[in-house]
């Protein structure tokens, strides 16, 4: 209905996963796409807050947020180093496991065919399963590792388990564990984040790289929350809201004084209905990232599998609604305005009677539009393939997993605003 269209970035939660929509946004940087408006919950909403308040002395707020995810990449190593001594057994073997693993991998680099290592009978599609079920185990064992050494020892850049002992001092309920409501406090975010925000951006008239937009949700009313920069100020305790998952075990988070937060995700993981409800007026060109697949190919093969495809369900895009929803309402606003001019015509203007009734029903035809009028010219999905999907996955923060994730969501990226580019040539 409008003339104006803004440029939209919808960023999912996912632990770890995230780190494929910091790809995402460095390709759409590097097209000098300009982002009107960025909303993301979890994860999600603290990639689009660094996003957005990146520091002014940062010109490329895609440096910034690629930046922090390689140091949690650092901080997770670090972690896995400094407590090789005190790993349980199994992270030990788990350890022994991935050496045999860079052994097997430069055993394949050296160019030795899968059938050495099969029966002679063996076909080349029998040899391509064994070599993608072996990678596959390889994956999933790296991913087990980084979630253990995470579960047990935390990283100092992001959350820290409770019952280390330097919390003693300072945790009340520190010597009665069965009072806990969280294991894991995450509020070591907040210093990691002040090297890559200025929260003087977040706020109405802050000059922000984008609108900003998070969500969480109340604990005690199940009713969303949600951030927005053009209305308030936005602050530390507001990521550490839409990112206080508890299925990790993360605490709530007081935003106001008797309003308590938990992640956003909880309710939705994909906040397009949040976008348009915030901007209702303007056109939009959506590009949303979907760290969770919508789509499988195949099956789960096992309880660990069927686990994995029902977190996918749960997390993934569920707003194709919103989209059609969007489209019919854009419809009755253009049949109400031919409707609209219609009647104008019929009526005598000169007439005071007539005069006021056409008055009432331009205000709430306007009105209406206002509240209402936004179309999704286009939406651009920009899915993150599984092919080693795995039940750790969005707990994996080692260095090599995250700098593969920016560079598949780059990628993918890259290619979906080709394939766009090359079809509005086409068109025309």
């Amino acid at each position: 209905m409008s003339d104006t269209i803004e440029n939209v970035l919808i960023l999912q939660g996912g632990g770890s996963l995230g780190a494929f929509g910091c790809g995402v946004f460095k390709a759409l940087a590097s097209s000098n796409i300009k982002l009107d408006i960025i909303a993301g919950t979890s994860i999600g909403g603290l990639n689009a807050s660094i996003i957005a308040g990146s520091r002014k002395e940062e010109d490329h707020p895609e440096k910034a947020l690629e930046q922090f995810w390689l140091e949690l990449g650092e901080g997770s190593s670090s972690i896995i180093k400094s407590n090789t001594n005190l790993n349980p057994p199994f992270i030990n073997g788990l350890k022994t496991i991935l050496e045999l693993k860079n052994e097997f991998e430069s055993f394949l680099a050296r160019g030795y065919p899968m059938s050495r290592i099969t029966s002679s009978t063996n076909t080349t599609s029998t040899s391509n399963i064994a070599a993608h079920s072996a990678i596959t185990h390889i994956s999933q064992i790296k991913s087990i590792q980084s979630f253990y050494n995470a579960a047990i020892h935390g990283n100092n850049k992001v959350f820290m388990p409770r019952w280390r002992p330097e919390y003693a001092l300072t945790d009340p309920k520190y010597f009665t564990p069965l009072e806990w409501t969280y294991l894991y406090d995450h509020s070591p975010l907040i210093n990691t984040l002040e090297k890559y925000i200025d929260y003087n951006r977040l706020q109405p008239n802050g000059r922000p790289n984008a609108r900003l937009i998070i969500t969480a949700v109340n604990v005690l009313t199940s009713e969303p929350l949600i951030f927005d920069s053009s209305k308030q100020q936005i602050t530390s305790k507001h990521i550490l809201a839409t990112t206080g998952y508890p299925r990790y075990y993360f605490r709530w988070v007081e935003v106001e004084k008797g309003i308590y937060a938990w992640d956003g995700s909880l309710l939705s993981n994909t906040p397009l209905r949040e976008v348009i409800d915030a901007s209702p007026a303007k056109d939009k060109r959506v590009f949303l990232v979907e760290n969770y697949p919508r789509y499988s190919e195949k099956l789960p093969d096992n309880l660990l599998e069927v686990e994995h495809r029902t977190r996918d369900i749960m997390f993934c895009d569920k707003t194709l609604h919103n989209k059609k929803l969007a489209k019919a309402i854009t419809y009755y606003l253009e049949f109400i305005n031919e409707l609209y001019h219609v009647i104008e015509d019929r009526f005598d203007l000169e007439n005071v009677q007539d005069k006021e009734k056409f008055e009432k029903i331009k205000t709430k035809y306007k009105k209406i539009a206002e509240e209402h009028g936004a179309q999704i010219k286009s939406l651009h999905y920009i899915s993150r393939d599984e092919p080693f999907p795995d039940l750790y996955e969005n707990a994996d923060f080692s260095i090599d997993t995250i700098k593969a994730s920016i560079r598949d969501g780059e990628l993918k990226t890259k290619q979906i605003l080709s394939d766009c580019y090359r079809h509005q040539r086409n068109v025309v």
